[in-house]
């Protein structure tokens, strides 16, 4: 077939996406457009269209709960959009969200939608969780989301401990670890005007009993938790936690405050609790960060330190080998028979 041939195809859904078009066929638009995200020519097909993805920007926080909920999941593809060669889609996404509406951004849109409780009555919109989160790996987009005068990352805090959905939760906490990237905006994310370790450690902890001493070192939201207090239930979500403490820690700066908040208790407690392999090595090497020796001088920015390619290429396979344990322990885990009760007998 040739080229044009689904492009043409493509365009011919965008009048079924249009907000004022009938429900049943825009539900049946917003299936197909999700359906070709699911294979890597509709991926390559759906990047080029950008009035196509203007239009499912707008059908995103659109009240017919069927299309808006499968537009949304399709714009969260990650190999949709952020494909290790994929600058021109996300450009594409971010240009569509821009152009989304005259008067404000589309990015300003997205927030809104997601930290607004009942925003569509019609459908939770959980899915531009990931969305944004897809979005933040982009510096415009972690620009949009740091702007002090926004208050943007203050509205999203709340929503790491949104219970309703871990769709919702995880893509908020990955848009976090993402601006956490951002070292020069270290001191004033975990300073009082955000205040942001306390919501990445909450998550994490549990219903310890610690000693008064220990208790006077944590923030106040972190004292006297209830004792049926719960951790964070889904591992992909506890390990981004800790990615972003850990990118946190990158400045001198930033080490001392994590420290002085006993970000090292929580995590001690953690690290005795996780079973999963990944999420425990995560935790080790962030405690190995706040209780060992400080860089030498001029390595104080961890995220700076020029490392010799020798040495890199040591660390990419000493990572490699820490994946490979920690799948070997996922599948010891999986295969190892469960415990049964006393006195029954074996099957």
């Amino acid at each position: 077939m040739p080229e044009a041939g689904p492009k043409a195809a493509a365009a011919k859904l965008l009048p079924f996406l249009a907000l004022g078009a009938r429900g049943d066929l825009q539900a049946a638009a917003a299936q197909h457009v999700l359906a070709l995200t699911g294979s890597e020519p509709g991926r390559t097909l759906l990047a080029g269209q950008g009035a196509l993805l203007r239009a499912l920007v707008e059908l995103a926080v659109a009240p017919a709960p069927a299309p808006a909920r499968d537009a949304a999941r399709a714009l969260r593809r990650p190999p949709c959009w952020l494909t290790s060669a994929a600058s021109r889609p996300v450009a594409a996404l971010m240009a569509a969200l821009a152009a989304a509406e005259p008067v404000e951004t589309g990015l300003e849109r997205l927030v809104r939608a997601l930290c607004t409780p009942g925003y569509n009555p019609r459908a939770p919109l959980h899915y531009l969780g990931p969305v944004l989160s897809n979005l933040s790996q982009r510096p415009a987009t972690r620009a949009f989301l740091l702007d002090r005068d926004r208050c943007v990352v203050q509205r999203l805090l709340p929503l790491t401990q949104y219970a309703d959905s871990s769709v919702r939760r995880g893509g908020v906490v990955g848009t976090l670890r993402n601006c956490c990237f951002e070292h020069r905006h270290h001191e004033w994310l975990l300073g009082p005007e955000v205040d942001i370790l306390p919501f990445l450690l909450l998550p994490l902890a549990g219903p310890e009993d610690f000693s008064e001493e220990e208790m006077e070192r944590l923030p106040v939201d972190l004292q006297y938790l209830p004792s049926d207090k719960q951790r964070e239930s889904d591992a992909d979500i506890r390990k981004m936690l800790i990615e972003a403490i850990m990118l946190l820690t990158a400045t001198a700066p930033g080490r001392k405050q994590v420290r002085d908040q006993g970000a090292y208790l929580i995590l001690r407690e953690l690290h005795s609790w996780e079973s999963e392999p990944d999420v425990r090595m995560a935790c080790e090497k962030l405690i190995q960060v706040l209780i060992g020796d400080e860089p030498e001088h001029g390595m104080e920015n961890l995220l700076e330190v020029q490392v010799p390619e020798d040495i890199e290429r040591e660390l990419q396979q000493q990572d490699l080998q820490d994946q490979e344990q920690c799948a070997q322990k996922r599948q010891e885990q999986e295969l190892a028979p469960e415990p049964q009760a006393e006195g029954a007998a074996p099957t």
